[in-house]
């Protein structure tokens, strides 16, 4: 709880940053930086392939969960729960329970509003710690990526969906793709941080995939920056090795035994 409560602490104070991290190595890095790190499902496109985080399994989670485990020392430890792994509220329980119990997380993440209130409502009933996640669902989409909040309905959809969240208990809501605004909106009226991805610079933290933004992932998303270009130093690196493993010169006695 201790690392919640200094989440909670940062709203109006100083901005969150949110990582993702799929396996050990990167997370110990992404941990010396970030107050939040994410195993997200979005590891089924950045890693798998797949077209979408729908066929992302749950034991495809919890094992890179442990794995991102080893590397997480200071930092809040979230882990999303995949399609269809909290499709009614005593198997969200089953489940939930399941990925913090095998991957020591902190806390996990769910996406939805009121659809799936009763799912949250039994999770943090039961001392669960939840994160929500609202705007562009990407368990739920179908076709490309579209903002959120550009009419009414959706405003006081996502509105009203945030403070439902924050009574039932989450300590910190997503905000996908939503409109500056509406965003903008949203973090003032609630006393939880916001996390926004493509959601402006008014929500109180910003999430990235680390593999996105080193450029070790090709996107084209919008709201992706690329940062860095790690790629260009792997294959430098890959290309030395060949060259000496081509020309005999590595390796040499020093690294023989």
């Amino acid at each position: 709880m201790k690392k919640i409560k200094k989440i909670l602490s940062k709203k109006n104070k100083s901005k969150i940053v949110c990582l993702t991290a799929y396996s050990k190595n990167v997370a110990e890095v992404v941990d010396k930086h970030a107050d939040i790190v994410l195993v997200g499902d979005s590891l089924g496109s950045v890693l798998y392939n797949y077209s979408t985080t729908r066929k992302v399994t749950l034991t495809e989670m919890i094992n890179h969960s442990k794995s991102v485990r080893m590397g997480v020392k200071k930092s809040l430890m979230v882990v999303d729960m995949p399609y269809k792994t909290y499709s009614t509220k005593n198997l969200a329980l089953k489940n939930a329970r399941k990925i913090i119990k095998e991957t020591k997380c902190d806390a996990v993440k769910l996406e939805g509003g009121k659809k799936i209130i009763k799912q949250i409502t039994y999770l943090t009933q039961n001392k669960i710690p939840v994160m929500g996640h609202l705007g562009l669902l990407p368990q739920s989409i179908k076709g490309s990526f579209k903002s959120k909040g550009k009419n009414t309905k959706e405003i006081n959809d996502l509105l009203n969906d945030a403070l439902l969240l924050q009574k039932k208990g989450v300590f910190a809501i997503v905000l996908e793709c939503v409109k500056t605004a509406v965003s903008k909106k949203i973090t003032q009226n609630l006393k939880i941080p916001t996390i926004g991805i493509g959601s402006s610079i008014n929500c109180d933290g910003q999430v990235l995939v680390t593999d996105d933004l080193i450029g070790l992932n090709e996107t084209n998303i919008k709201f992706v920056k690329k940062f860095f270009n790690i790629k260009k130093f792997l294959n430098l690196g890959i290309k030395r090795f060949a060259s000496e493993v081509r020309s005999k010169k590595y390796p040499t006695k020093k690294y023989s035994y």
